[in-house]
């Protein structure tokens, strides 16, 4: 048997977007700031979630681990990311391995209930990581930043934005599964008996039905018979 369609969507979808998911969490470049006042013109401010990084575009000096005089990292959208994305990895990786040994890769069949499960898995962990992305782009201008500064959103939340919509995507096309098991269910129920009233007419056709040795239009037949026959009754 071919590996189904929707089975090989999903397990090319996933890793890639556990893999930007991953990338995203980790980049400490979710927000940029610039033109800040009081600092050199070409001085950029780089806000993660985890860290924040201070770059010279001249020179291309950088400086990680900044202290962080604003509480930006106290912010709610911040510490939700902080909590909900290694949830949603987490959870994306045991995703993969169910997927894996769900899918027909070593064995003539695949197990569609433990695939579409891992698909559920997967869905959700999308959007767990997709919640706290939204959330922060919603106050990327909100959030604590220096006097003067030009915000813009960084390359690690657009590529946590495209893993989680990969990883609800390819979860989508994984609990497709389920309606394959429904249908081997519906192939294995058994066929409806019969109900006694057509038992019993199948038992009488197989055994005779009553016959009436009178022919009823010999009159309508002849047309010399002027006695009425059954039809003109």
């Amino acid at each position: 048997m071919r590996t189904p369609a929707a089975m090989i969507v999903g397990l090319v979808l996933c890793p890639c977007g556990l893999l930007l998911t991953l990338t995203g969490t980790l980049a400490p470049t979710w927000r940029q700031v610039s033109r800040m006042a009081d600092q050199p013109a070409d001085l950029v401010l780089e806000q993660g979630i985890w860290e924040a990084c201070s770059e010279r575009q001249s020179s291309h000096a950088r400086r990680c681990r900044q202290a962080d005089e604003l509480g930006y990292f106290e912010q709610a959208p911040v510490r939700a990311a902080r909590g909900l994305m290694p949830a949603a990895l987490a959870l994306a990786a045991l995703g993969l391995a169910a997927a894996a040994l769900g899918v027909r890769c070593w064995r003539r069949e695949p197990r569609h209930p433990l695939a579409g499960a891992a698909g559920l898995a997967l869905l959700l962990s999308g959007l767990l990581s997709l919640a706290p992305v939204s959330w922060y782009t919603h106050a990327l201008w909100a959030l604590p930043a220096p006097a003067g500064g030009t915000l813009a959103a960084g390359y690690g939340l657009v590529l946590s934005y495209l893993g989680s919509c990969l990883e609800i995507l390819g979860g989508l096309a994984l609990a497709l599964s389920f309606h394959r098991c429904l249908q081997e269910r519906r192939d294995r129920k058994p066929p409806a008996s019969p109900t006694p009233a057509a038992g019993s007419r199948t038992a009488a056709a197989a055994a005779g039905a009553y016959r009436n040795p009178a022919d009823v239009l010999q009159d309508e037949r002849d047309w010399r018979s002027a006695l009425p026959c059954d039809s003109d009754l």
